[in-house]
């Protein structure tokens, strides 16, 4: 784990972060707005072949050119997640404004313009590189992508972010053990990410790990709880994998897909009992409304779940709100 925090003078501070970033990314030459308020702080992480960066600093111009290229290529793909703040770049013809709540791709080998914090207000990234030759995608293909923002608040897309966050957050409880696991994490998923948006499928590439596919099935799941035909035929046809392969992705986590589906559709139903603003509605037209077609299987699955019927379940709650 690498930890930098640019804490020295003004003029120090500017050279010290381009020194920093060079190391950790790649070469770049950078403007500064308000050099005489810059400050910034970088995190590193080695996965392996795979490095994982959390960032945060005040606004920036930073430019790649051909001449940075020639002297130093790592050959390398970033892909740039905006915690908060705001970003711009152009690569490859692209140009785009990245917000919060979207990443980028952007490529080592080609020239690029980016501008951060561009709003002058502090910016979080969290970053993810590693060599080309691992992606298991056609570099011209991939290529489509450069500097085009990508969601990440649903689907496959959000589950890397989270991935990503995850890995970030708890970097002091990961052994050296873990890295090799967590590298081959990233890459599949970074695959899948990628894959998802050139060919606008939710099937994985065939050689995703079991860990990452786990993650997509589940993912998938809790997006179609309310679909009342939602099962292991439905989801393992949406993934164009065999309803036996399903089912021991499943075993691999000690879970079935059916009791998966029954306890997420269940979460649901008591959040939704537990809500004030939804007193109003009715037991059986909120289970309908989670997949569950017969009121009687819902009562029995609610009551041998929490120890009681919903009716006595949504009382409860309420009198627990009224005397708060």
């Amino acid at each position: 784990m690498v930890y930098t925090e640019i804490m020295t003078g003004p003029r120090d501070r500017a050279e010290a972060w381009a020194e920093v970033t060079a190391r950790a990314l790649m070469t770049t030459t950078i403007q500064y707005p308000e050099p005489a308020t810059f400050n910034a702080r970088l995190r590193a992480m080695q996965l392996g072949a795979a490095q994982v960066s959390a960032m945060s600093y005040r606004s920036l111009a930073c430019r790649r050119t051909h001449t940075h290229i020639r002297r130093s290529d790592p050959e390398q793909y970033v892909i740039a997640l905006v915690r908060s703040g705001c970003q711009t770049i152009e690569q490859a013809r692209t140009q785009s404004r990245i917000e919060t709540g979207q990443m980028i791709l952007y490529d080592s080998s080609y020239p690029y313009d980016a501008n951060v914090g561009v709003d002058r207000a502090d910016a979080t990234l969290l970053h993810l590189q590693f060599p080309k030759k691992l992606l298991p995608l056609r570099e011209d293909k991939v290529a489509r992508l450069l500097a085009v923002p990508l969601p990440v608040t649903s689907g496959i897309g959000r589950v890397f972010a989270q991935f990503l966050t995850t890995v970030t957050d708890e970097h002091a409880a990961t052994t050296p053990r873990d890295t090799a696991r967590l590298n081959t994490i990233a890459l599949d998923l970074t695959a899948a990410v990628l894959a998802h948006h050139l060919d606008d499928t939710p099937a994985l590439p065939s050689s995703a790990s079991p860990q990452v596919l786990f993650l997509h099935l589940t993912s998938f799941i809790n997006q179609h709880l309310r679909h009342p035909d939602l099962g292991p035929a439905m989801i393992a046809a949406a993934h164009h994998i065999s309803p036996r392969h399903l089912h021991r992705i499943f075993q691999r986590h000690n879970a079935t897909v059916s009791a998966y589906i029954k306890q997420r559709r269940l979460n649901r139903c008591q959040r939704d009992l537990a809500d004030p603003a939804l007193r109003h509605v009715a037991i059986h037209t909120i289970a309908g409304r989670w997949g569950f077609t017969s009121p009687a299987d819902f009562s029995r699955a609610f009551r041998a779940a929490t120890g009681m019927p919903p009716s006595r379940y949504r009382a409860t709650v309420d009198r627990g709100v009224a005397a708060d």
